[in-house]
Parts: C-alpha cells; sequence; structure tokens
C-alpha cells in the first residue's frame, strides 16, 4: 500500500520587539544554524512576520537577533509551534539576561475607604522589562503571603507560584501574567461576609486601578481573573460574583462555601454571571461537599461543564499549601492557558 504524501503546512508567525537596530529572523529545529528570514517587517522595525512551509505537525523555534555580525538567540525555552491549527502565532521576546527579580519587594500598602491597608508583590515575568511592547493579563491572588517565600508562609509552606508560571511558560502552555499576591490583615474578616464587601471593594477601586495604571496589563475582565483557596476561594467567588464587569475569571480552591457567606443563596436567586469559574477540592475533609454544592448550583444555574464552569476533585488531597501548589497548574491553564488564535492570517503582503 502507498503512503499519502504529506501535506504541507504553512505556519505564521508574528515576532513583536522594540528593536533598536539589526533585525529578527527565526532558527528552527529542522536547522538550528539557518536563518529564516521574515516575509515583512513593519511599524518600524518592531514586528518581523514569518511565513514558514513545513510537513510536520508541529516544530520548535526561536528568535535571532542579529546586529553588528553577532547572533543574539531568544533567553527562555524555545517556543512552539503547533501547525495542524493553522493558526498565526504572535510572540514577544527578549534577548538580555533579566536582571530583576522577578517577584518584587512588598509593595507600600493601599488603603482601602475604611481605612484598613493592604499590602501586596507583584510577579512579572521574564523580559517584562525589556520587550516594552507587549501588555499581560493579570491574576490577582489572596492570602499573597502563601505564593512565594517560605519565610512569610504559614509553616513554611508555600504554592510555589513563580515556579509553576515558569514551567508552564516552558511547556508553551500558558499566556504569561501578572500575578499580584495581596497579604490579608485578617482574613477570617475580610473573606467572609459581610466583611469581605470592603475587601472587593478595595481590590475594584484602589488596587486593580492602581495595577493598571503601573504596569502594562490588559485590564479588560477576559483578562483580569482572581484566585484562592479556603476562605480565599470564597473571596475569589464572592469577588468575580458581585464584580463580574471587572473579574471575568475565578479558581477557587477547596473553598469553604456556607460557613460564612450566602453564596450559594445568590447563585440560586441572581441573573447568571459571564464570568468563568473553576471549582475544585480534596476528598474527603476538604470542603468537598460544599464544593459539589456550589458545582451543582451552578450547572442548574445553566453554566456548561467544560466551558464556563470547570469543576475536579481529588482524592486524598489534603486542605494545605502542598497540595494546592501541586494542582495549581490546572486551574492556571484553565485561566490563561494558550489556545490557537484563529481569524485572519498574516498578511502576505
Amino acid at each position: 500500500m502507498k503512503l499519502k504524501k504529506k501535506v504541507m503546512q504553512t505556519q505564521f508567525v508574528r515576532v513583536i520587539y522594540p528593536i533598536d537596530g539589526g533585525r529578527i529572523t527565526l532558527r528552527a529545529e529542522e536547522n538550528w544554524d539557518s536563518n529564516i528570514e521574515a516575509n515583512s517587517i513593519r511599524e518600524n522595525g518592531c514586528v518581523s512576520e514569518f511565513q514558514i512551509e513545513t510537513e510536520r505537525p508541529y516544530f520548535y523555534f526561536k528568535p535571532v537577533l542579529l546586529r553588528d555580525g553577532i547572533a543574539i538567540w531568544s533567553r527562555g525555552e524555545n517556543f512552539l509551534a503547533v501547525t495542524t491549527s493553522s493558526a498565526p502565532l504572535e510572540i514577544h521576546p527578549h534577548f538580555r539576561e533579566d536582571a530583576h527579580c522577578s517577584v518584587c519587594e512588598l509593595m507600600p500598602p493601599l488603603a482601602n475607604s475604611s481605612g484598613a491597608q493592604h499590602r501586596f508583590r507583584v510577579f512579572l515575568p521574564p523580559g517584562y522589562y525589556e520587550n516594552t511592547l507587549r501588555k499581560y493579563p493579570v491574576l490577582y491572588m489572596h492570602d499573597g503571603h502563601n505564593l512565594f517565600f517560605k519565610e512569610e508562609a504559614f509553616v513554611g509552606n508555600t504554592w510555589r507560584t513563580d515556579e509553576v508560571l515558569n514551567v508552564l511558560d516552558k511547556m508553551n502552555a500558558i499566556e504569561e501574567v501578572i500575578v499580584v499576591g495581596i497579604h490579608p490583615n485578617d482574613r477570617m474578616i475580610e473573606y467572609t461576609s459581610p466583611g469581605y464587601e470592603d475587601y472587593d471593594r478595595f481590590l475594584v477601586e484602589m488596587l486593580k486601578p492602581f495595577i493598571d495604571a503601573k504596569y502594562r496589563t490588559l485590564a479588560g475582565p477576559s483578562n483580569t481573573a482572581v484566585m484562592g483557596s479556603s476562605l480565599g476561594g470564597v473571596v475569589s467567588f464572592y469577588v468575580g460574583w458581585q464584580w463580574s464587569e471587572v473579574f471575568g475569571k475565578v479558581a477557587c480552591l477547596s473553598s469553604t462555601f456556607t460557613y460564612k457567606d450566602d453564596l450559594l443563596e445568590r447563585v440560586s436567586t441572581e441573573p447568571k454571571r459571564k464570568t468563568q469559574i473553576y471549582l475544585d477540592s480534596g476528598w474527603p475533609g476538604d470542603n468537598y461537599e460544599a464544593t459539589r454544592s456550589m458545582r451543582d448550583r451552578l450547572i442548574w444555574k445553566a453554566y456548561a461543564p467544560g466551558s464556563d464552569l470547570f469543576y475536579l476533585a481529588f482524592p486524598e488531597a489534603k486542605h494545605d499549601e502542598n497540595a494546592w501548589a501541586a494542582r495549581s497548574p490546572i486551574p492556571f491553564q484553565f485561566l490563561f492557558g494558550k489556545l490557537p488564535a484563529f481569524g485572519e492570517a498574516i498578511s502576505r503582503k
């Protein structure tokens, strides 16, 4: 039997970088020593567009900056092109070693309307300061003291958030994202009713405007998410439900629904929100029943499992930072998974 001839695939790649002299080429795994030249260069040299013909369903590649006879390879892992989708890729490389700390020092506190102050840390993706043409989605995470540093965390266990995000970036699995980790003052009050009413106004009226003004963010609800665990999961749900026009995505891990909140009742009696929701828990003893109750009520409210609602349960998973760190790649991919951007192909001019 004759094998069918392989079908050639066309991969369009747009490389966006604030170039100052030289030009951008690509190197691909079929021949790492050969330059692939751009088909077109736009916007004062800052946008280089490539058209790559291949028989392969996927391949890895890297942008290379050619300047003064020197080839400078982009930093980080190779980029992945999956040609079976026929979707163009838009990438924002960086070429210098990032000397900045990716997790900033604690920022000066901001005060809410009642005078309570909150400190917070900001995680910036590698290359943030070099490639100034890129804007990023933002994830606001509660219990910020438990995200990054052992010396700040409860009994020294963290979510290892920066490590997890860096691995997912190496996998080409998610869009790079800015993370804002908010330190609580009294989480038993701020993350439950009625205290979360003041806390969420602080997020919407003070913190988010500050972050959008200081950093290069994609400020719309589809690019703004909130995430937390336990009581932090409850306040994440509350913020997404109360302010769905601001926070379009929420992730709630091991949430203590019904402890000190009326969220089940609100979901029952109020209109469905245009919010994507991730729910999970461990079992047993990890708010499994409360989370199942919320999941079922959301489905009753016409949330579609697998699209605007994603639910998982983890056997034997404990109620602690180690468990949440272990499964955090799942909500991160739900919130910011790198999906093919179908639409018009890059111009061939």
